[in-house]
């Protein structure tokens, strides 16, 4: 039985500003028990998010309050309002005392990264999300294929057939199959339902992006790489390490994975389904406010790169994602004077979607600027104030020529 939890009740009158969009250091959440809030940002970017009401149940402030980023949002008043006041260290708690409000936090987050996923992979990526044609694993197959890389594929195509029986492609996926078979030492094979435990040898799928899923991971041992396949290309999205989650949205909301996900090194991994989920909730609030706290982390970092597809220099694209990327490890730029982004100028050019032919030009404009160097195939900046002093001048410059083009909103 847990502790009686201590929250506080605040009362805010009509119009006042609850918190403020860019505002640092959110160190509470809010649960609404009266009237009415308006949520608004300064710039729109998704549509399923334009004009957010939230009525009594409601909350807000918890992707910057459990991330620990700046707000995300504005939050006001439209009615006299009371509302429950959750301190961070208090949300372990919270879900203890009461799972249905822990389950509304983690669906909504899990609903939110879903739209917002697939928001950018239409503006970055060029493509559906993986739920919208999950004829897609069959092209995930043949670009593993045509890299020899045939374990890969081979579960793939397996996974193609099994998920799209009367699919177009099913005779091609199974002669491919046979084809690449002999070349395959060890196949990979589905682990027995219920078995929470799984190993993984280095390079094997965990799951491919459009296949069904139910479980999501928690990283025992060993690292997995999150990727996207698309144009013939593998787009690396995160490296995840021990402690680390993933897999949760296809539990979460029963829907198709959006990316694959593979063993970076030799791995092991705990599997939750929903039963067992359902259980954590109360057994193990720590790892809820962990799995919340990551899907906050994901949020938060998505519309920064949502925000970044509006930028129209492309050099101030890599500014801002390079801005993104230091504001991720939350690194003071105050207190450190150079550092080494763990990415190389090539990476960076596919982080903000430019091509080949756009990215070498912009890239070489980058590097004329002395402060950048390529280290190790990395980029180091020897001072990371340019960064930020770059990403505000370039954002005034979009925002001067906006005004000059008579306030047109940006395409």
């Amino acid at each position: 039985m847990g502790q009686p939890l201590q929250l506080t009740f605040v009362n805010f009158a009509k119009d006042s500003y609850i918190i403020v969009e860019g505002k640092r250091n959110a160190d509470r959440f809010f649960i609404i028990r009266s009237g009415k809030i308006k949520l608004s940002k300064e710039v729109q970017i998704v549509a399923e998010e334009q004009g957010d009401i939230l009525s009594p149940g409601d909350f807000f402030g918890v992707v910057s309050t459990m991330s620990g980023h700046s707000h995300i949002e504005t939050a006001q008043a439209l009615t006299d309002v009371t509302l429950i006041s959750v301190q961070k260290d208090q949300f372990s708690q919270l879900i203890q005392n009461n799972a249905p409000v822990a389950m509304k936090i983690i669906l909504q987050f899990s609903k939110r990264m879903r739209y917002l996923d697939e928001a950018l992979t239409r503006l970055t990526l060029k493509q559906k999300a993986a739920d919208e044609d999950p004829s897609h694993i069959y092209h995930v197959a043949e670009y593993y294929a045509k890299s020899n890389q045939f374990s890969q594929a081979f579960y793939a195509y397996q996974k193609y057939v099994k998920c799209c029986p009367k699919g177009e492609n099913v005779q091609p996926a199974i002669e491919r199959m046979k084809k690449i078979a002999p070349y395959i030492k060890n196949p990979q094979k589905d682990s027995p339902p219920g078995e929470m435990t799984r190993t993984y040898t280095k390079d094997s799928i965990i799951f491919c992006e459009g296949e069904p899923g139910d479980e999501l991971f928690i990283i025992q041992k060993g690292a997995v790489k999150i990727v996207k396949i698309t144009e013939n290309n593998e787009i690396l999205l995160a490296v995840l390490r021990a402690g680390d989650i993933f897999g949760e949205m296809a539990l979460l909301e029963s829907k198709p994975r959006a990316a694959t996900a593979a063993a970076y090194e030799d791995c092991q991994l705990m599997a939750v389904n929903k039963a067992n989920f359902q259980q954590m909730i109360t057994s193990q609030p720590q790892l809820i406010a962990k799995l919340t706290t990551l899907l906050a982390e994901r949020i938060w970092l998505i519309y920064r790169q949502l925000a970044n597809t509006l930028i129209t220099d492309p050099l101030g694209k890599m500014y801002d994602m390079m801005q993104i990327q230091i504001d991720k490890k939350k690194i003071d730029v105050n207190t450190l004077s150079n550092y080494s982004f763990d990415f190389g100028l090539k990476e960076l050019i596919n982080m903000v979607g430019l091509s080949q032919g756009e990215g070498s030009l912009v890239g070489r404009k980058l590097m004329e600027n002395k402060v950048f160097q390529i280290m190790n195939d990395k980029l180091f900046v020897k001072d990371v104030k340019e960064i930020p002093r770059q990403n505000a001048y370039f954002k005034k410059m979009q925002q001067l020529e906006k005004v000059r083009m008579g306030n047109k909103p940006i395409a």
